[in-house]
């Protein structure tokens, strides 16, 4: 008997072959759609095409899997909504998550469209997470987004921005399994993508690696690189008394402003638009006893400010602040209201454990204060709160 139509966004990896297999064999009709969303091979860094391997592989497991298979072409919305939107940032020298934007925009939109219009039930993905429903006392359900059981590979932060509605129609087949049981079972199922390792590109484009991305897209521009060392006055900041909890967080989560009076000048790069906070590589300074990071750009200056050391004052913040425009919530029924908080665990990165931290809900956002200092809190990056293993809301921090 046929349980429904799953459309699953076949990726030519394991994990989407892996899903689309035991989705079959629960007995869902299967249809495998690849997503092609990248046209211009100048920004590739090698001379095969980026893309036509994963869908060569994708289209070989929807064959083996006696599933139907087609591709569909997203490079105009995938150009409009991920790419330029990617350069404006880095350009603005903020840090964005080209992939937990492609997630909201094009496969839990644009492609959940195209398969709902197919006649689809449900989107199923490769990622490494869960979702189960609840009743909260209103006619509807709530879905909850869950991480996944392999803690080394939970990929619910990339979904952090989901709404309910995504959600409902979403399917994350192997949510309860580790990597290796995944690869276990495309081994024993014959799938070519058993032993295929895992991209490290962006989103569905394939062989991308971001630095060569963004120098053939952003002028390069010659700048200098001004180290600031840990007894800088500007670190020696006093703490003034405060009227309110409101006060107290906009200090701290009010980041240091450089000047090149603050260090001296110990290098040169080719744009601070290239570079990001916490980076190492790429500054090519030697003469320091500790390696020297990015503590901060100017892109407006086109100055670097690095210091030394993964200790370093300026790499560190315990709060930051997410405007209302940028706050979101998946479980909108938790949503704060003006002044009140909420104990969470939250994250500013993929695979970073998760930190104690407490939300403050204030007129014109919500701060986020950390138990613990976070390394390299950089706007454009997006922070997700959770509690217990549920991924709650996400914002972009200001």
């Amino acid at each position: 008997m046929n349980k429904g139509r799953i459309i699953v966004g076949l990726s030519g990896g394991v994990d989407s072959s892996v899903a689309a297999y035991l989705l079959k064999k629960e007995g869902y009709e299967v249809i495998g759609l690849f997503m092609k969303n990248w046209h211009d091979d100048s920004v590739t860094i090698s001379d095969d095409c980026p893309w036509l391997d994963d869908s060569n592989d994708a289209m070989l497991v929807a064959e083996r899997l006696n599933i139907p298979f087609q591709t569909v072409d997203l490079s105009v919305e995938y150009k409009e909504k991920i790419v330029d939107y990617m350069f404006n940032e880095y350009k603005n020298g903020r840090t964005p998550n080209p992939d937990i934007l492609c997630n909201r925009e094009i496969k839990f939109d644009i492609f959940l469209k195209i398969a709902l219009s197919l006649g689809a039930d449900f989107v199923a993905t490769g990622h490494y997470c869960r979702k189960d429903k609840i009743k909260t006392g209103s006619d509807f359900p709530v879905y909850r987004l869950l991480s996944g059981v392999d803690n080394n590979k939970d990929q619910s932060y990339f979904l952090c921005q989901l709404s309910q509605n995504q959600l409902s129609k979403a399917l994350f087949p192997i949510g309860e399994l580790t990597k290796p049981e995944v690869r276990e079972i495309a081994k024993n199922a014959d799938l070519i993508t058993a032993e295929k390792k895992d991209s490290q590109g962006l989103c569905f484009i394939g062989k991308v690696r971001l630095p060569e991305f963004l120098q053939q897209k952003l002028q390069s521009k010659e700048g200098e690189i001004v180290q600031v060392p840990n007894s800088a006055a500007l670190y020696q900041r006093e703490q003034p008394n405060f009227n309110s909890k409101e006060e107290e967080l906009d200090f701290f989560a009010t980041k240091y402003q450089y000047n090149k009076q603050d260090g001296k000048v110990v290098g040169k790069h080719l744009g601070a638009h290239y570079f990001t906070k916490g980076q190492r590589k790429g500054l090519a300074v030697g003469g320091t006893k500790e390696p020297l990071f990015v503590i901060e750009t100017d892109v407006r200056e086109n100055v670097i400010y690095a210091g030394e050391g993964k200790h370093h004052k300026g790499l560190f913040r315990s709060v930051l602040f997410v405007s209302n425009e940028e706050e979101h919530w998946i479980r909108e029924d938790l949503k704060l209201k003006n002044h009140e908080s909420l104990d969470v665990e939250a994250r500013i990165r993929y695979r970073q454990p998760l930190e104690k931290a407490i939300l403050h809900k204030v007129e014109n956002g919500i701060f986020v204060e950390f138990q613990n200092p976070q390394s390299a809190i950089q706007e454009g990056q997006f922070v997700a709160w959770y509690q217990n293993e549920e991924l709650l809301g996400s914002g972009v921090i200001s």
